[in-house]
């Protein structure tokens, strides 16, 4: 038994795993032998990234930045903004996106809500206008910097400030 508080240890621990998933070390295939009705494993010795779709890989790199401050304008480990942390984590992924949240919104493909995927971005509007962006990690979760005096987290789209500021999401090509 945790002995974290709720809201502390389901989060956490939900990060972990998703970790976890996407930095195991082989990959097992199931698959089943023509005619012999038997089941064979085989475990692949590629790099793991090797077979990670870019959004995951650009999910893994964001997740890795928790902690990390809240810098206006920033872009890179010592601080970032919503923005800069997504651009980060992409350009990490081997694509580039745009700087800031308005260029992302205006360039990337827009997806509708039941069709996101890990590594989407997420916008928001906040104070009358699209002014702020996640990346989407699954289950409803992101990760985000959030705001001056913040760090880099992951938060709940469920949560009422998000669900009624979320626009839409977006999926670089």
């Amino acid at each position: 038994m945790s002995s974290l508080p709720e809201s502390i240890a389901r989060p956490a621990t939900l990060i972990f795993i998703f970790a976890c998933v996407l930095a195991g070390c082989g990959h097992e295939q199931v698959r089943q032998v023509p005619d012999a009705g038997t089941t064979v494993r085989s475990v692949s010795k590629a790099p793991q990234s090797a077979r990670r779709a870019p959004g995951e890989e650009a999910a893994v790199f964001a997740v890795r930045q928790i902690g990390v401050p809240y810098l206006y304008g920033g872009s890179s480990v010592r601080g970032f903004d919503c923005s800069g942390l997504v651009q980060y984590a992409w350009a990490k992924a081997g694509l580039r996106i745009p700087r800031t949240t308005t260029a992302q919104w205006q360039h990337l493909a827009p997806v509708a809500d039941k069709d996101l995927r890990v590594g989407d971005l997420l916008f928001f509007r906040i104070d009358g206008r699209i002014s702020h962006v996640g990346l989407y990690l699954g289950e409803r979760r992101f990760v985000h910097a959030p705001s001056s005096g913040r760090e880099v987290t992951v938060a709940d789209l469920n949560t009422a400030y998000y669900r009624k500021a979320f626009v839409r999401g977006a999926r670089p090509d």
